[in-house]
């Protein structure tokens, strides 16, 4: 599983014209799934996320996490976090999650979030999305739960 997180002062997601997600503080977070995740990675990753202290306190070091600083999470589902570039020019998502257990695995995160934090809003899984954002520093982390020892 992968997440990217990113510190944001306002994001959103549009589909068909239709703002299906917004928020102001908080965390962009890309979701990949791969086959072989499964709901206790998604857990430690949810975990891990939830605590990340990457938000400025008042001596301007991130020592703050997501609770600390009242901020919201913007869930989008991207397959394409597991594109494999290593041969040719076009990606392979071999690696990517079969859509249905994709699906059900982003629809548990955004149910886990929910329990910690008050406003979680998401993307469409499996639609064709214009998200923006406005990243502030600019902060991103990338989460690998293969780096983190989450495996299966």
């Amino acid at each position: 599983m992968r997440f990217v997180i990113q510190n944001v002062s306002h994001a959103e997601v549009i589909v068909e014209e239709k703002v299906t997600g917004s928020i102001d503080q908080g965390f962009l977070v890309l979701i990949g799934v791969s086959d072989t995740d499964d709901e206790k990675i998604a857990d430690r990753m949810v975990a891990k996320m939830l605590k990340l202290r990457i938000f400025e306190d008042e001596n301007g070091k991130t020592n703050l996490d997501l609770k600390t600083v009242g901020g919201s999470l913007l869930l989008i589902s991207q397959f394409t976090l597991y594109a494999d570039c290593r041969k040719g020019n076009r990606p392979s998502f071999v690696k990517a999650g079969a859509p249905d257990h994709a699906q059900a695995l982003y629809e548990y995160i955004i149910r886990k979030c929910k329990e910690s934090v008050p406003n979680v809003q998401q993307g469409i899984f499996g639609a064709y999305m214009h998200v923006s954002l406005t990243n502030e520093g600019p902060f991103t982390v990338i989460m690998d739960s293969k780096e983190l020892g989450y495996e299966a």
